[in-house]
């Protein structure tokens, strides 16, 4: 449980995703993958930074 409240709080940091302003569905699924892939790039860069 811990891991998804950790996850949640990752994707809390990015402002667009906390309240949805985007009307269709398929941009925020697009903002939400962009900022799991900067989540992963950050975390790669400090384990091999």
């Amino acid at each position: 449980r811990w891991i998804v409240e950790v996850a949640h709080s990752w994707f809390n940091r990015f402002r667009k995703l906390l309240v949805r302003y985007e009307k269709l569905s398929e941009t925020y699924e697009a903002l939400l993958h962009l900022a799991a892939a900067i989540i992963c790039w950050r975390k790669v860069g400090v384990i091999y930074g």
